[in-house]
């Protein structure tokens, strides 16, 4: 992919084999917190989708290289970043619609994607957290969606069925971060470990499920896909798609936007 005066020619993941029948991708630009941009998008889902091709691969592991997980969607788009890496419809909604369209990619892979979250997850972090099959974090880590105090409600509207409607009205009517721990009683992720155990801890749980024929792990995580989608997950996430393109008209927004967004962003985060 092209890369533009401002994007370092280092990809922006790296991949290894932790273990047999492990591979696992690390999102390689820590300089940005590993803030996601099209390209970024646009090299993970080609390296998961080689790994769904690949027998000899059964599970997949997405981590942060640095000091967190991702701060989420880059708000500083560069040229690399006017391509999008597939097709969406545009109008109303069409970057949520688009990512949320990404993030479902995930789940419709054969094979299961685990996330491992250290540091902090904001924003388009959680959401790629949440897309992921499952999720393992260290204590101390955090989860947060600050955009929703200042721009909107989240792209990837998960929430009520992975932690609730308690859970999700307070996560998106505040944007507060949690703990791992928090998102572990929530059901926003599995298990939390110590920082210092995480790596181990997780390839010791893909090298678990790596042990289990490709095929049958297929049906196994389709199983439960198709359960949420008879739930209306899938159907409610798209509508969450138009909610979102509706916050952009609000006066509120609009005055927003026509100023410094990140820097709003940034100060919501720090609330």
């Amino acid at each position: 992919m092209t890369n533009d005066s401002n994007e370092s020619p280092v990809e922006l993941i790296a991949v290894d084999g932790p273990a047999p029948g492990v591979r696992r991708i690390t999102l390689n630009r820590p300089e940005k917190r590993n803030a996601i941009n099209n390209r970024m998008r646009a090299e993970l889902f080609a390296t998961l989708e080689a790994a769904d091709l690949d027998d000899a691969v059964h599970v997949t592991i997405v981590r942060g290289a640095g000091t967190c997980f991702s701060s989420g969607y880059d708000l500083k788009p560069s040229r690399a970043d006017d391509e999008r890496p597939y097709y969406t419809a545009g109008g109303d909604g069409s970057w949520s619609r688009h990512v949320t369209e990404g993030w479902v990619r995930i789940w419709d892979l054969a094979k299961p994607v685990i996330a491992q979250v250290h540091g902090y997850a904001m924003a388009g972090g959680t959401e790629l957290a949440a897309a992921c099959d499952l999720v393992y974090v260290a204590h101390d880590a955090t989860f947060s969606y600050p955009v929703v105090r200042v721009i909107s409600p989240p792209d990837f509207q998960y929430h009520p069925w992975l932690v609730g409607m308690r859970n999700a009205m307070e996560l998106v009517l505040t944007g507060d971060p949690i703990t791992g721990d928090d998102a572990v009683r929530m059901g926003l992720a599995n298990r939390a470990f110590p920082a210092a155990e995480l790596d181990t801890r997780v390839v010791a749980i893909a090298s678990r499920i790596a042990g289990v024929p490709a095929e049958l792990l297929q049906i196994n995580k389709r199983s439960v896909h198709r359960a949420m989608e008879i739930m209306g997950i899938r159907t409610g996430l798209r509508a969450g798609s138009e909610l979102q393109g509706l916050a952009s008209k609000l006066p509120a927004v609009q005055a927003l936007l026509a100023g410094d967004a990140v820097a709003s962003v940034k100060r919501a985060a720090a609330q």
